[in-house]
């Protein structure tokens, strides 16, 4: 029974951690933003089904290496309080893997979108 509890708190963790990244990290919003104007596109657009199934993996992709460098970010401003350049190190290359995560979607986007868009 305490499995079945320390599940549903894991889930409802999980989901306080997200509401509060959405709320509180500017590029997440922005993240956000693009995955519905993404979404709704493929939708006016009827994408294939296998296209649907890329854009929203690709869609997952951004937004759990974004949650995970703002996981970083906290952490290491948490334990860091003047400048370090481990704690520098960390972040810059969290966020070099955000970089890489959104340059891959618009990338797939494109492949993706231009066929559709030049029919």
């Amino acid at each position: 029974m305490s499995e079945k509890k320390f599940s549903v708190l894991s889930f409802k963790y999980a989901l306080e951690g997200i509401v509060t990244a959405l709320k509180e990290e500017p590029n997440l919003k922005i993240h956000f933003f693009i995955s519905v104007l993404t979404l709704t596109l493929s939708y006016f657009l009827q994408i294939s089904r296998q296209d649907w199934i890329n854009i929203i993996l690709v869609i997952g992709f951004v937004f759990a290496v974004e949650f995970t460098n703002t996981a970083i970010e906290a952490t290491v401003d948490a334990f860091t309080e003047s400048k370090h350049p481990g704690a520098k190190l960390a972040k810059d290359i969290s966020a070099g893997a955000v970089l890489v995560a959104a340059v891959t979607a618009i990338a797939l986007g494109l492949l993706i979108f231009f066929p559709y868009l030049t029919k």
